[in-house]
């Protein structure tokens, strides 16, 4: 899942209380029309950016601090804050964006680049695994791993989150205190977004897990697939996934330039969910 840094709450107004909206939907209103005004500008400006399948592959980088210059193709998928007027407005993902994020996951360089290390490590490590030794192992090895990535970001960013109106990208919130943070981050694994803002239960996450591991069942060389193993290996990849958001959420503050240290170490805690027991 994508990290975001969520805008800084402002500070509170000193306007009286009659400046206030009347209800929530006349919020909603101006920041709908703030939107308009901001893809109106964008239109005029030039041919705005697009995203397609093949600009939503491989590396995407946003600064936050530029993002009042026109945005790159494809940048709202990993940076959904598009500065219009001053403000800071969520703008919803389509179901077809949710493919683009899942293909952009998938093929991310960092992401493909630990799939191989991982692979020649425990390649090297056993090679008398259901794999085999050597290259051709290797290369089994990799390409399961690569099947089971792809697997977990189709039905993880796109297909359920497009079902149920999900936001599957994660959001930081480096506004709030270590301690709430640390909840925040724990929480994400059951809590998510609905394509509105409102809180709505991860079905992304809940739901990977599950169809991750029987179909993994029927590929995976050497794999376990009685029921007890397959349980075992949903559970594991419940305990684990709110690392990845820990490390989503607190690395950032810690170090410059982490994005790829992040993918490394969640991609090998994902190879450890897919099978507890060592095979990717």
């Amino acid at each position: 899942m994508p990290l975001i840094t969520a805008p800084t709450a402002p500070a509170p107004s000193s306007s009286p209380s009659s400046d206030l909206p009347d209800a929530p939907s006349e919020v909603a209103l101006n920041q709908d029309n703030v939107v308009a005004v901001g893809e109106a500008a964008v239109k005029a400006s030039g041919k705005p950016p697009s995203c397609n399948a093949k600009k939503a592959m491989g590396f995407i980088y946003v600064d936050p601090k530029r993002a009042g210059e026109k945005p790159q193709p494809c940048s709202e998928l990993v940076y959904p804050y598009q500065r219009f007027l001053g403000t800071n407005v969520v703008i919803p993902l389509t179901w077809q964006q949710k493919g683009y994020l899942a293909l952009h996951d998938v093929t991310d360089p960092g992401s493909l680049a630990t799939i191989a290390l991982i692979s020649g490590i425990t390649t090297a490590a056993d090679p008398h695994s259901a794999y085999g030794p050597g290259l051709k192992g290797w290369g089994k090895n990799a390409g399961v791993s690569l099947l089971q990535n792809a697997t977990a970001e189709f039905f993880g960013t796109f297909a359920v989150p497009s079902i149920m109106h999900q936001d599957p990208r994660y959001y930081r919130r480096p506004d709030l205190p270590f301690k709430n943070r640390l909840i925040y981050s724990i929480s994400r694994t059951i809590i998510s977004r609905h394509d509105d803002g409102s809180p709505m239960p991860n079905y992304g996450t809940l739901f990977e897990y599950p169809i991750n591991a029987e179909l993994s069942n029927l590929y995976v060389p050497g794999i376990e697939s009685d029921g007890a193993s397959t349980v075992k290996r949903i559970l594991v990849g419940y305990a684990i996934d709110p690392t990845n958001n820990i490390l989503a959420e607190f690395l950032p503050d810690v170090a410059k330039h982490v994005r790829i240290r992040i993918i490394f170490i969640q991609q090998f805690l994902n190879n450890i969910a897919a099978n507890p027991n060592g095979l990717p």
